[in-house]
Formats: C-alpha cells, sequence, structure tokens
C-alpha cells in the first residue's frame, strides 16, 4: 500500500501492519493540490464565484485582485488560529477563576505569586488573588477594540511595545480583533494588503503573550510548575493490564479534577474488579506533552507521552487504548472509523471539540465531579466490554524510556544556576553558536511525518547550534531519541562536550505547542540579560513542518517578536507579491522580524546559521 514515510521508522513499520486506513494513506491520494488554493488567489466570499486570479483574469469580478484576495485569506487564517488559542486561554483563565472562588488546592503558589507581581495585585490571599489574576485576564479578552488591552504592557519586552506601539499594532481586546478581521476581510470591505498584513501581526501579539504565555502561567498556577526529569515516550508507554485513558488536545485544566481522581484508593478497586490494576492516564498531541512536561506531579496517574498528532491513528490500533478524551484540537477525525473497530469509547469535553461518534460531556467547573465519576463509568465499561474481543498488539521497542522533560523558563534557569550567565557565556565563546527554536505541528507533506523536522534538528546541532523545541515538533523529536543525552552525539564537537558535560541533550524539550510562548520569555529575559533588543539575538525560529491556521497565528507573533521564522512550506500567500514582499522582505525594517520559506534541509540550516552568524558579528562576538 502507498504511503508517506516517517522519520520513525518503528512507527512507520507499524503503521503498514495496521488493519484500518491513517492519514499516511490518506495524503498518497491527496498528492495532486489546487494550485489556485495553494497561491491564496482563490476567493470565495460571494455568489459571483469563485473567483480564481490568472494572468488572463487579474481580478475577480468584484475587482478584487491577488493582493487583496491572497492578503484577506491570509489574515482569515491567522484570525481563525488566534481565535482558537484565545478560547483555550480563556477556558484557563475560567478555570482558575473557579479554583480561587470555591478555594481549591493551588499546586504551583510561586507562579501566582511571581503573576500577581507582573499584574500588580498586592491584596487578599492566594485564593483571592488566583481570582483576581483570573479577572484581570477575562477583562483584557472581552475589551472593545478601541480599548488597549492593559496587560500587554507589562507581559510584553519593553523595546518590544515600544515598537508596537509607534506601528500602531498593540491590540485592544483580543476577542473584538479577532472579529473585526473577520469583519475587515468579508466581501467589499478592506481591500488595503499592507493595512490586513499589520492587523495579523497585532492578532500575533495577543495570541503570543495571550493564547502562549499566560495559558502556560495560569496552568502552572493550578497544575504546578514544570521539573526537569527522565520519562519514557512512545507506543511502549502503555501497559494493557489498565485502564487506559487517551487524552488529546490542549486544555489540561480540563481534566486537572479527573488525573486526581483516578488514583484515589476506591476508583483503584473499581479498576481492579473490573480486572485491571488500574486507570493511567496516556498522552497523545500537545496536551499529552502538557502533561508529560508537569509529569513530575503526576506519576501515578500519567505513564508517558505516546506521541503527536499523527501516531494517534496507529496507536488505537495497538489495542490497548479504552477511551480517547477529548477537549480541543488536533483530534484527528480520522479516528473515528478506528475507535469503532476497535471499540474505544469517545468521550468529548468541550462543544468545539466535538467528534461525530463520540459522547458530550459538557465541561463546566460546577460539574467537574460528576463528570470525572461519568468519565470513570464509562472508561472501566469500555475496558470489560472490549478486553477479549479486541486483540492487543504493543510494538514495546517504539519509543525511548530517557527523554529529558519538564524543561520550562524556569526550571532551565534554575539548571543553570538561576541566572542565564553561564548560556551567554557559551555563547560568548562560541561553544554554541546560537539557539534555534523548531516549534510548531508535524505534516505529511514536507517530506514525510517529521522527517523535516528531524533531518534539519539533526544539520542544526552538527553546526553546535542548540535547539529548542515545543509543540507537535518535540513529539516527533523524542520518539527519534533526540530528546535523550545519547543524541549528543550527533552534535558538533563543541556542542558535544558541553551536552556531555551537562547531562542534557542538544535539543531541550519544552513540550507543548503552547510552550512557544516560553521560549518567548528565554528570549526576553536573555535580551534583557544582554540589555538589547529580541531581533539582536543569536536566535532564529523555524516551523519546518507547520499544519493549521493556529500554526500561522504562533508565526505571527514571532514575526511581531522580530525574528526571522523559517517555514518549509510556505503559507498560501504566493500570488501576491506585494505580501511575499512584505513578509520576506519588508518586514525587516518594519518589526526586524523576517518570514524565510526554504524547503530543501540543508540550505534552511545554512540560512540559519548565516543570520546567527550576522547576529554574533553585529554584537562583536
Amino acid at each position: 500500500m502507498p504511503m508517506c514515510q516517517s522519520a520513525d521508522k518503528k512507527l512507520e513499520n507499524f503503521i503498514k501492519e495496521c488493519s484500518c486506513e491513517t492519514s499516511f494513506k490518506r495524503v498518497v491520494d491527496q498528492k495532486v493540490k489546487c494550485g489556485f488554493g495553494l497561491q491564496g488567489v482563490c476567493c470565495r466570499l460571494c455568489s459571483n464565484g469563485p473567483c480564481r486570479i490568472t494572468p488572463k483574469s487579474p481580478k475577480g469580478v468584484c475587482g478584487a485582485d491577488a493582493h487583496t484576495i491572497v492578503a484577506r485569506n491570509f489574515l482569515r487564517n491567522i484570525a481563525a488560529g488566534s481565535a482558537c488559542y484565545l478560547h483555550v486561554i480563556e477556558t484557563t483563565a475560567n478555570n482558575l477563576k473557579s479554583l480561587g472562588e470555591k478555594r481549591e488546592k493551588i499546586k504551583g503558589e510561586n507562579a501566582l505569586e511571581e503573576l500577581c507581581e507582573i499584574f500588580g495585585i498586592h491584596e487578599g490571599d492566594k485564593h483571592e488573588k488566583a481570582v483576581k489574576v483570573a479577572d484581570a485576564v477575562l477583562a483584557d479578552l472581552y475589551k472593545p477594540r478601541n480599548q488597549k488591552m492593559e496587560l500587554v504592557e507589562k507581559m510584553a519586552y519593553a523595546p518590544r511595545y515600544k515598537k508596537w506601539e509607534e506601528l500602531g499594532i498593540l491590540p485592544g481586546g483580543a476577542k473584538s480583533e479577532v472579529f473585526d478581521a473577520l469583519v475587515k476581510t468579508s466581501t467589499n470591505l478592506n481591500s488595503d494588503p499592507v493595512d490586513m498584513l499589520m492587523h495579523s501581526l497585532n492578532l500575533g501579539i495577543s495570541t503570543g503573550l495571550y493564547g502562549l504565555t499566560l495559558t502556560n502561567l495560569l496552568n502552572d498556577v493550578m497544575l504546578g510548575e514544570p521539573v526537569i526529569r527522565k520519562a519514557p515516550v512512545g507506543f511502549k508507554v502503555v501497559n494493557e493490564e489498565y485502564i487506559n485513558i487517551m487524552i488529546t488536545g490542549h486544555q489540561h485544566s480540563v481534566f486537572s479534577h479527573l488525573q486526581d481522581r483516578l488514583i484515589d484508593a476506591d476508583v483503584t478497586e473499581m479498576a481492579k474488579a473490573a480486572g485491571a490494576k488500574g486507570i493511567r492516564l496516556v498522552g497523545c498531541t500537545c496536551v499529552g506533552q502538557d502533561l508529560q512536561l508537569r509529569g513530575e506531579h503526576y506519576q501515578e496517574v500519567f505513564v508517558g507521552h505516546a506521541g503527536n498528532n499523527f501516531i494517534s491513528e496507529a496507536f488505537l490500533q495497538t489495542g490497548a487504548v479504552d477511551v480517547i478524551l477529548s477537549e480541543f484540537n488536533c483530534t484527528l477525525p480520522g479516528i473515528e472509523p478506528i475507535a469503532e473497530e476497535f471499540k474505544v469509547k469517545q468521550i468529548c469535553l468541550d462543544d468545539v471539540a466535538k467528534k461525530s461518534n463520540a459522547e458530550f460531556m459538557k465541561y463546566s467547573t460546577d460539574d467537574k465531579e460528576s463528570i470525572s465519576e461519568a468519565i470513570i463509568k464509562e472508561a472501566i465499561s469500555a475496558y470489560s466490554e472490549r478486553r477479549g474481543e479486541i486483540s492487543i498488539n504493543i510494538p514495546k521497542d517504539h519509543g525511548h524510556d530517557d527523554v529529558i522533560t519538564g524543561v520550562s523558563e524556569k526550571s532551565l534557569k534554575a539548571f543553570l544556576g538561576n541566572t542565564w550567565q553561564p548560556l551567554i557565556d557559551l555563547i560568548a565563546s562560541g561553544k554554541i553558536k546560537g539557539v534555534v527554536g523548531v516549534v510548531g505541528c508535524s505534516n505529511l507533506t514536507a517530506k514525510g511525518h517529521d522527517i523535516f523536522t528531524v533531518e534539519l534538528t539533526k544539520e542544526l546541532i552538527k553546526r553546535d547550534i542548540l535547539v529548542l523545541s515545543a509543540g507537535c515538533s518535540s513529539g516527533g523529536l523524542e520518539n527519534v531519541g533526540l530528546m535523550s543525552p545519547g543524541a549528543a552525539s550527533l552534535a558538533g564537537d563543541n556542542l558535544r562536550a558541553v551536552c556531555e558535560n551537562l547531562g542534557i541533550p542538544p535539543v531541550l524539550n519544552f513540550g507543548p505547542c503552547l510552550a512557544i510562548g516560553r521560549l518567548e520569555i528565554v528570549a526576553t529575559e536573555l535580551a534583557e540579560a544582554l540589555g538589547i533588543d529580541i531581533p539582536q539575538l543569536p536566535l532564529a525560529l523555524s516551523a519546518p513542518q507547520w499544519l493549521e491556521e493556529q500554526a500561522l497565528a504562533d508565526g505571527a507573533f514571532g514575526l511581531a517578536l522580530g525574528l526571522p521564522l523559517h517555514l518549509g512550506l510556505p503559507p498560501f500567500v504566493t500570488g501576491s507579491e506585494i505580501v511575499v514582499d512584505v513578509l520576506t522582505n519588508s518586514l525587516k525594517e518594519i518589526t526586524g522580524g523576517q518570514l524565510i520559506v526554504e524547503e530543501d534541509i540543508l540550505k534552511s540550516a545554512d540560512i540559519m546559521e548565516d543570520i546567527i552568524l550576522d547576529r554574533r558579528r553585529a554584537l562583536g562576538l
């Protein structure tokens, strides 16, 4: 059967033997792409269309040219991606507010105090402070567009804030900005491509500071802060002697009550009565990486991270998963027929992630106890009904036992002695040339599953460039061993010596895509320590296998920060010379950022290395 390749050969071999179809086969069926869609020059906003721009037909029926149509489509994509992240931070803030109001356990008291210091909240006990922090976030999200978000100035690096203010791209209420982006891109409204690109940067700021950075920090309060440790990954983490719940999505706080409940003695006894040793959570997609990040606090219930989104269809075919619990995206529709075939129960906790054949249990903090009990009941029932009827085949050689995880801006700094100076010294001495954040999604079209991500990362570390990763990219990198200490042998002589001396891998695992916000904190603190602006750092971003609209919103944040951003596949903008020129060229003079599109792995590494070396020279290094 024709199928795409994977950097993870053990996964690829397992998929070849799977009985149910997966995305690895469907991507071959979809290999012929729409040329108009790839260029972004198809418009279907009104009934005169869809209009497709060609040299012979350079304008749509309404008169919109390629530049307007491309910019409009691009802004709509970013607005949708931003909306997804704003949904996550809204849910997270509401969950924190409920925790404070009900005076429940706060697992990250230091994280709460640090947020209060940033926000200027000094009165009240810890639960009252949690409510005030949540209220401050929600108030900003709900502001009208003509009122600027107050926390942006408190969260952002001062030189960046000043630049955004000069450019007029400071966001008003984030949800209002998304709303008006949709209005702006509707029929016969905005036709200024540069204005729409600036609005994209505006959305990137609120996406990054709220949907990414603040979601992490609020979760640190509720769920506990990351702790560096070794952890297992891959299919080997699942144990057929337990009732296994596979979690997918991005909203960790939505099932936090469940994960605490699963280790209670009475739940274990119910599982044993059904013939299992207990109930365990198995990570899949970004929320699994978030649980992995905080796994030090949940070792009794969390067994490990199986992998990123495109392993999920194969993972179900091990037969060891009894329930799929989803609360947000990256839950592939392709799992639905597989769940039916393998009699796996699907439960959705948020209607934005409702799957066609899943049971919907609307999550509410008021009902979380009853929801947890219902999930436990369904899990035990599913285990009892399917085990014995479904054969189990877990490839025990898939994955690694020694992945370094729990890396965050705080845990990494603590590891370095509570100062960034050792990292700065290593960069200054040339032992580490610079840093590249290899972030974002996995896809199957940029050379195959995780291939671009893995091979580019290998090339970067070979050149003594330290790699930080967050997102589905991390799931791919850890499953092939690049986040285990032994990967130091693949690094250049200087970086290898640093890694072996410190006992770390050359690729540091920051966890889920939300943790791109943590990388922003690292960049900010390094720039602050050096007394420079972020665009001066010997630092680049790469999303070699970006997948979806959320990734484009992430990218808009990186460009607003003034970072060079490499993509392995172009976004759907190549039909407009104006849009391409602004993103790849003019933006360097606007924010300091730059979009780089390069489909060749070695050339991509060359470009990022050259940028790093240029910035080193500018700093006198």
